[in-house]
């Protein structure tokens, strides 16, 4: 009898494990779609506003939707109970990662942007091994490789020439680490935090941050208070801006926070690689754009490479064998 409890009990969990995964996978593949189309709110916004205020869009929007939620009783969090560290560097590192980009793409292209970011899964892979243990298989460092080098090679072709500046490749290299940082400290808090917590505490920070900064740039630049609102007149950029806000930070973050409590954080990161292609494939489809045939053999490899990655089992974590 106690034999078949025994086994009664690790069916269950491997149960629960497979459904974590299956939930963690569905949550990775909407945060790709969502983070896949952002291209497009960029587009539609950049002719109207600057970097610095877009960001500030989207971030109220964010901050309004969770505070709305939170009035209305359809978000509870108990952030005042949780580890304060774990919560503030996870959000400071994603802060930080936006941040970074943006002051790095004043010095280069999006293109040579996109170049440093496709990288992001091996500076989390070596990171997560050394700070929370995950080691991977042979397997699994081969699907990564794939991936990362389709994207690389997908990028490069359609490049042209680069010619990046020194002081744009460094930012966009510390964004790059502050953005793997982040996705490893998700993961790192996910048995003190939940997602929706880290969620919460990331848009409120960079809603503070990011208007703090416009703030002293309108100071600086004598811009009155509805100069701030201007671009948001226009209905386009009102829409795009929403998007990005909701969708793109709100959502996203969740959803990253979400599947990193049920997936390795490396398998985790490895969709952003995806959202970037999809930002490639969606480019041809919708803004027609030129479709040439690395654009589909590189999709291709790169798609290939998140399944492999997601279906090879690594080993578990000292941690993960603790819990059980």
């Amino acid at each position: 009898m106690l034999q078949r409890k025994i086994e009664q009990e690790r069916l269950s969990e491997e149960e629960q494990r497979i459904s974590d995964r299956r939930k963690g996978y569905t949550a990775a593949v909407f945060f790709s779609v969502l983070v896949g189309f952002s291209f497009l709110g960029i587009k539609v916004s950049q002719p109207y506003a600057d970097s610095l205020n877009i960001l500030c869009y989207r971030y109220d929007f964010a901050f309004a939707v969770i505070v709305i939620m939170m009035l209305a009783g359809i978000v509870r969090t108990n952030i005042g109970s949780r580890p304060k560290g774990k919560l503030i560097l996870t959000a400071a590192f994603y802060v930080g990662f936006m941040a970074l980009q943006v002051a790095g793409l004043v010095f280069a292209t999006s293109v040579e942007g996109a170049i440093v970011f496709a990288i992001i899964p091996i500076i989390v892979k070596v990171i997560a091994s050394i700070f929370l243990g995950e080691k991977s298989t042979w397997k699994e460092n081969v699907f990564v490789g794939l991936s990362v080098s389709a994207l690389l090679l997908m990028i490069l072709m359609g490049a042209g020439t680069l010619d990046m500046d020194p002081l744009g490749a460094v930012l966009l290299l510390l964004s790059s680490v502050s953005m793997a940082l982040s996705n490893v400290f998700m993961r790192y808090a996910r048995n003190d935090c939940r997602p929706i917590e880290i969620t919460v505490t990331i848009v409120m920070l960079g809603f503070i941050v990011f208007n703090c900064a416009a703030a002293v740039s309108s100071i600086i630049n004598g811009e009155s208070f509805g100069d701030y609102f201007a671009p948001l007149m226009h209905p386009q950029v009102f829409v795009a801006t929403a998007y990005l806000g909701i969708g793109c930070i709100l959502l996203s973050a969740h959803l990253m926070s979400y599947m990193l409590s049920k997936m390795e954080a490396v398998k985790g990161t490895i969709f952003g690689n995806l959202s970037t292609a999809i930002s490639i494939v969606a480019g041809v489809v919708i803004l027609g754009e030129p479709l040439e045939w690395y654009h589909i053999v590189c999709t291709l490899l790169i798609i290939a490479g998140v399944i492999g990655l997601c279906l090879s089992g690594g080993k578990k974590t000292a941690s993960e064998i603790k819990e059980e």
